[in-house]
């Protein structure tokens, strides 16, 4: 039997477009018109309302604004000089190079003359003094708009860019190909939340008689809702101090309070100021970010997963605890025909000494006999048993939130990666693999990769004994708090017992003997808990890391520092991150350590001055 064909919903169609209401405020949408007993005929309308929407703002944690929908000035220029432009930088209180250097970054390739001329963005103050100073500098004109304007130089990825705002960048991208391999679709907050950033107008929907009078309404009204305001949990003067110690380098730094869950700082170097993408002005900028060879448009906190090095022995102990494999008293020799072992430290005779020395054929053995251990019941199959046993190796360690997408509030999220028994099976063509095929994971290395969103997180589960909140940007929306999903308190499979017996090794690391013992705030009575990892490059040199978190009885800050290129995480990556606890925990920096502050802003300065 033949199905009839659905011709209803074309003829509802066709009828809402014969009557829609023509005359301003009204859309296309009302159903045909009803015949009411009593008023006659009554014809529905949908009515839009007015009233203007206005985009939210965006605010740090401390209710200072950082995006917001403002009128701006646009300076244009003569296309054709004379221009005195040392007199016209001291007039609006630049330096006496600002204004080529602005006009450079304007056009869209050196030596390019756009029809319009060169128009460049000024703030409300630059302006008034342009007007005040209209008769000397008649070639000069001002235009006026609405633009969304960033009050910050920091934060880029971020606090990204709503789609409709950055079209001339989006379409530079794809005309040099380049698109795809940044991942440049991760517009950051402004994207994620564009919908409660624009809200939405509200729709009456009445029906009307002959005389335009209202009898009831053939659908129920919408309200209103004006663009809501994002308070963020990023304290904005920490990410700019985080952002000057990374600039000179290549990596990202992340830090977030493990009690909630909320960022308190990601910086992603090299970094660059968020309005370049957007404004009208930096067309030369936004073609020279896309070509630096450093990759400064990658988010490399949330889009980019790497080996994780040394670090990841805080994650193989525990599960390795966990499984029996180990105890805290457990003590195994430095053997270096296993595995080599690059520090010189005494025999560790404890988990403790392990973490404390970073002791490399320590974890190898630990996860050699997690891995190779055959129970009686599979005594005749070793093989089967070791497939077991990394399986639960991976079961666990993946509930540290690791091998799938934490869910943070940023696009583009990467999920990372942990191998399992079928992984192996094919990638070494067979499934008798054995343990040595595949010890690089005793040591974070090989096929993990992780984000640096996911080792800042590793550390609040282990600052919390085993349970996290998703880490998270926005800590309220208008008035009412973060997304759901964020107040979900998360545990893995760990007993607290075994998080609570890292934590010892964890302080030796920052102490006398620990691999990161010049980096440690005793003098300032900050007691932090933490681990130096070194990542090894076979295309040059080798990643720095660090992760830990303090105060270590009471901790109020986790953290996660990745630099590509830079040696050893204890002398690279470990002093920046102390230098962000100190900063956040205290506000300033102890004499101690200026120096060491002083050095990592020049490479910074450096950086800039060579890239500018």
């Amino acid at each position: 039997m033949q199905t009839a064909f659905p011709w209803k919903p074309f003829i509802l169609a066709f009828m809402l477009l014969l009557n829609a209401c023509s005359s301003p405020g009204q859309e296309v949408g009302a159903p045909p018109a009803v015949q009411d007993s009593t008023f006659g005929p009554l014809t529905p309308r949908r009515v839009v309302s007015t009233e203007a929407l206005q985009r939210g703002r965006v605010l740090d944690r401390n209710d200072s604004v950082l995006v917001a929908t403002r009128p701006v000035y646009l300076l244009a220029l003569p296309t054709r000089p004379p221009l005195d432009s040392l007199k016209l930088n001291r007039l609006l209180g630049w330096r006496d190079s600002a204004l080529w250097r602005r006009i450079e970054a304007a056009l869209p390739y050196e030596g390019a003359r756009p029809k319009g001329g060169v128009k460049l963005l000024l703030t409300n103050a630059e302006a008034k003094k342009i007007q005040d100073n209209q008769a000397d500098w008649p070639m000069l004109k001002l235009e006026q708009r609405t633009l969304r304007s960033y009050t910050t130089s920091t934060g880029a990825p971020i606090l990204g860019y709503a789609y409709a705002n950055a079209q001339a960048f989006l379409n530079l991208a794809q005309r040099q190909q380049r698109g795809r391999f940044y991942r440049l679709r991760n517009g950051g907050i402004e994207s994620y939340y564009n919908g409660l950033l624009t809200g939405h107008r509200g729709y009456a929907h009445p029906l009307l008689d002959t005389l335009g009078q209202p009898h009831g309404s053939w659908a129920a009204d919408t309200a209103f809702q004006q663009g809501q305001d994002l308070h963020l949990s990023i304290d904005a003067k920490l990410q700019a101090y985080a952002e000057s110690l990374l600039a000179g380098r290549k990596g990202y730094l992340v830090a977030l309070d493990p009690r909630t869950g909320e960022v308190l700082a990601a910086v992603s170097a090299p970094t660059f100021a968020p309005g370049a993408l957007t404004a009208p002005d930096r067309s030369g900028t936004r073609h020279k970010l896309l070509e630096n060879e450093d990759m400064p448009l990658l988010n490399r906190s949330a889009t980019l997963a790497n080996p994780p090095g040394s670090v990841f022995k805080l994650v193989n102990a525990a599960v390795a605890l966990q499984l029996g494999a180990i105890k805290p008293t457990t003590g195994f020799r430095c053997d270096q025909s296993l595995i080599n072992c690059v520090h010189h430290h005494p025999q560790a005779r404890n988990l403790s000494m392990a973490l404390q020395y970073s002791c490399n054929p320590y974890f190898y053995q630990a996860i050699r006999k997690l891995i190779e251990h055959v129970p009686d019941s599979l005594v005749a199959d070793t093989t089967t048993a070791r497939h077991r046993n990394l399986a639960a190796w991976q079961h666990y360690a993946k509930s540290f939130g690791l091998d799938t997408l934490l869910g943070v509030d940023l696009p583009r999220e990467q999920a990372g990666f942990l191998p399992t028994p079928a992984f192996y099976d094919k990638a070494r063509r067979t499934r008798y693999w054995k343990f040595r095929s595949i010890y690089s994971l005793s040591v974070g290395q090989g096929e993990i990769n992780l984000t640096g969103l996911q080792m800042a997180n590793m550390m609040a589960i282990i600052a919390n004994r085993g349970w996290y909140y998703t880490p998270h940007f926005v800590r309220s929306i208008g008035e009412n708090g973060p997304l759901s999903r964020f107040t979900e308190k998360h545990h893995t499979l760990i007993d607290s017992a075994n998080f609570e017996a890292l934590i010892p090794g964890m302080i030796a690391v920052m102490q006398r003997g620990g691999t990161a013992a010049t980096s440690n705030l005793a003098d300032v009575g900050i007691t932090v808990a933490g681990k130096t990892g070194t990542v090894q490059n076979d295309e040059g040199d080798d990643h720095a890391t660090f992760v830990g978190f303090a105060p270590a009885d009471n901790p109020k800050i986790a953290i996660a520092v990745y630099l590509e290129n830079a040696g050893f995480g204890a002398t690279a990556a470990a002093p920046a991150a102390v230098l962000v606890i100190e900063k956040y925990l205290r506000g300033y920096i102890a004499p101690k350590r200026k120096n060491s502050e002083r050095r990592m802003k020049y490479r910074g300065l450096a950086y800039e001055r060579e890239h500018r």
